[in-house]
């Protein structure tokens, strides 16, 4: 069943995720949006997760990202729920409310519907904040294919995002 949800290159990026963090003694949160889950379900796959995972919040609602993460109505009202300012604000209050070294953050448009002309299906922001630093690191994607690859596409790079700079 894990190879339905989770490719190996998913897979393989997660146990590089979770030894980073093992080896660090990181703590580890997740605040998703379009993967609805499915990045908290990748980290806590293998056996042995609770080392470093601490929290995964799905905020897939405008209205969640406000109540369960704080984040600013008016932030998400100026730029969009799919935007570098609410991934960024995602990321960074994940980790703040969870008390994590690191967080990670995924909000976009997977589809098939739900895209404009400014932001089409497949615009996904991906970010990684970690406590000691001010900077969260923020990535825009333009990603293209089924929901379903958009989504997996999204997890691959904000865990790629979170081994280089994280």
């Amino acid at each position: 069943m894990a190879s339905v949800l989770f490719d190996d290159e998913s897979l393989t990026l997660s146990a590089r995720l979770a030894q980073h963090c093992r080896t660090r003694q990181y703590t580890l949160a997740t605040a998703e949006s379009c993967t609805g889950g499915l990045l908290a379900g990748l980290m806590t796959h293998a056996p042995g997760a609770s080392d470093f995972f601490t929290h995964g919040y799905v905020v897939y609602a405008n209205r969640a990202k406000e109540d369960t993460l704080a984040i600013d109505k008016q932030l998400v009202q100026e730029h969009g729920a799919v935007s570098s300012q609410v991934a960024t604000a995602m990321a960074r209050q994940a980790q703040r409310l969870a008390g994590s070294s690191l967080a990670l953050s995924i909000t976009g448009i997977a589809g098939p519907e739900g895209g404009t002309p400014d932001k089409p299906v497949g615009t996904v922001y991906v970010a990684c904040a970690a406590a000691e630093v001010v900077e969260v690191h923020v990535r825009l994607l333009h990603l293209q294919g089924t929901r379903h690859t958009i989504r997996q596409q999204a997890i691959h790079a904000v865990l790629a995002l979170a081994l280089a700079h994280c």
